[in-house]
Parts: C-alpha cells; structure tokens; sequence
C-alpha cells in the first residue's frame, strides 16, 4: 500500500493532480491503411516509391543481400522510366486515384460514424509512401487516441499486404512509452457489408451496359509458394468469388476468378487474367467485364493493367465488347458497409458520442 509520506513526494513533484476526481473514457481513433502510391507521376516519385516498397521482405521473400542487389541494379535503373507513361495515363487532377478514392472513404467514414453518434477521428495512411503510418499515428495518439482500430484496405488477407500494415503498426508501438490500445481487422472477403455493395456495383453496370457473356474477378496475384508456406489469401479469393458468384446465380452470367501482376519469374496464383482473356476471345467468347474485387479504390494495376492493357488483348484475340467495372472508391453504400464493419470490430470500446 502506499504510504502518505509518497502521496506527499509525489504531489510535491507534481505527478499527482489534485483535481483528477473520475478518469474519461479513452478516446477512440480508426486508422485506414492502404498500399501505396508515388507522389506524383514523375520518375524520381516513382522510385522513391518502389524502393520502399520492393524492399519490403514480406513483398518480396529473397534474402535480403541477393535481392538488393537486383533491386539496386537492374529494378530502380530502369523500371520507373518505364512506369512513367502508365501511371500519367491513369492520373487525375487531384492526384493518384489510389489516393483520392482512399481519402475520400475516410472522409465518408467519420462522416457515417458521426451519423451514428459517435465522435472518432478517422484518419488515412499509407504503408509505403504518404500519409506515412508513423505521422498518421502520431497525429491520432496527439488527439488523445488510446484505443486505435486499423482496418487494412484489404478485403482479403495476404501477408504481403495485411501483414506489413501489422508489422508497421507494431514498430511504432515498440518505439512508443504510453502504447495506445490497438486492434487490426484481419479480413472481410466474405462479410455482407462488403459483397453486397460489390454485387450492387456489378448490378448498376449491367443496367448501363448490359450483361456479358462471362464476368472475371480479377484479383492481385502473389507467388504460389506463398499460398503453399501457409498464406490464406488464395481462400480469401475464393470465398469472395462463391459470395459474389451466389449473389448473381438468378443472372444467369458465368463468374470466374483470375489473377493478375504478376512479378519476377516465380510462378504465381493461376490462371492468370491477360492470358485468360486471350484465350476466351480465341475460343469466341465476345463479350466479357472484369471486376477487381481485391482493390478497394482504383489504382494503376486497375485502370491501366485491367482497363487498357487487357482490354487491348482481349480485342486483339477477336474480342468484341470489353468492360471494365470500377472498383467501389466512393460508392455511398459501400462506406456505409464499411462503417457496418468498423462498428462490429469496435464492439465492447466505449465510443465517445457526438456533442452538439
């Protein structure tokens, strides 16, 4: 027990306040993290980016000495002049769409939870690049944040994307003496707050341009060994394709799955989504759409990769009718979802209401 003679060292030192009767709640923050983007679409930005994120281990498992070298030498050289053209055919006058759209879901997100009565800062980070994860949690621990949600931008797991959210997020708590409390959403590849909006987006296109003969869901590809090591994310995949695919039953519109941007000479997840096309149109298949169910906001492996490079492939091979259905970004029934999920994994955290 302690004794009135530390009560009075302390208050003579000024560690105790006199005037402290009842300890508030502690305030809750939502941090949002998605992948990446450069800055601008300028070589320079463009390396900057790629040097953070390809020497991720978790992006890309080679060990570390061999894997700078080809990294350092033969990668950044070369690789950013060429993406320069790609991601200025994507860019929009605000910026990356990777990074409006994030933004715009975070906005939209504090906007529902305030809707709801509830008074939590929301705030957007990037894993690589910025906003930063660092800055972002500095600025949320500042607000007087002891309990922190991080929701991962990924509907499916991968330990190349949520993982590395994880590991940043617990780098910063090393470095931290007062640790907020934190949770991270794993996954919702299958959650109904995600799916149904995704299958209203698909719906909305086909009421603007009708129904294809098939319908590809086409989803970031990783390194098969990965899945074989232990990695969930070709289930996670899959899972979301039988949700999606049970959604559309009464449409009568074939759903499959494909994997896309594929890097290095491993072999990755299959089949793969250009290949697949090529061979739908050989095969006389006229008319397809693909969705990226696995990309929350639009971004450079969609808009260029899906929308023009496949779509170039597919009508090369004979092809007549190629669509691209934009990934959710803005859509006002998907932020309400996620604030469905946010809410859910807040569950038994006090959340500071709303006062006028």
């Amino acid at each position: 027990m302690c004794s009135k003679k530390y009560y009075a060292e302390a208050a003579e030192n000024n560690l105790l306040d006199p005037h402290i009767r009842t300890l508030a709640a502690p305030r809750v923050g939502v941090l949002l993290v998605n992948l990446g983007t450069p800055a601008t679409a300028t070589a320079g930005d463009i390396r900057r980016y790629l040097a953070q994120f390809l020497s991720d281990q978790r992006v890309v498992e080679l060990p570390a000495a061999l894997w700078q070298i080809i990294l350092r030498c033969f990668v950044l050289p070369f690789r950013p002049r060429k993406l320069v053209p790609k991601y200025a055919s994507i860019w929009m006058d605000q910026g990356s769409p990777l990074l409006v759209y994030s933004q715009a879901q975070a906005q939209g997100l504090q906007q529902q939870l305030q809707a709801h009565g509830h008074s939590i800062p929301v705030r957007l980070a990037m894993r690589y690049g910025k906003p930063a994860m660092h800055d972002v949690l500095n600025e949320l621990t500042a607000l007087g944040c002891e309990r922190i949600l991080m929701v991962p931008m990924y509907p499916q797991y991968a330990a190349s994307t949520t993982a590395t959210a994880v590991d940043e997020l617990n780098r910063y708590l090393r470095k931290r003496r007062n640790q907020p409390e934190t949770r991270f959403i794993k996954s919702f590849c299958q959650h109904p707050a995600y799916i149904q909006p995704l299958v209203q987006s698909i719906q909305r296109h086909w009421q603007q341009h009708g129904k294809p003969q098939r319908l590809l869901l086409s989803f970031h590809g990783i390194p098969r060994r990965s899945v074989v090591a232990g990695d969930p994310y070709y289930r996670e995949c899959m899972l979301t394709t039988a949700a999606v695919r049970e959604a559309l039953i009464d449409a009568d519109v074939p759903v499959f799955a494909s994997f896309q941007s594929r890097f290095g000479a491993d072999q990755w997840l299959e089949p793969y989504t250009e290949p697949t096309l090529r061979q739908w149109a050989k095969e006389g298949v006229q008319s397809v759409q693909v969705a990226c169910p696995g990309f929350l906001a639009d971004c450079l492996e969609t808009l260029e990769e899906i929308q023009q490079e496949c779509r170039d492939a597919f009508l090369e091979e004979g092809g007549q009718n190629f669509s691209y259905i934009a990934c959710l970004n803005d859509d006002k029934d998907w932020i309400a979802g996620l604030s469905d999920i946010v809410l859910q994994n807040l569950g038994g955290w006090e959340l500071p209401k709303v006062t006028n």
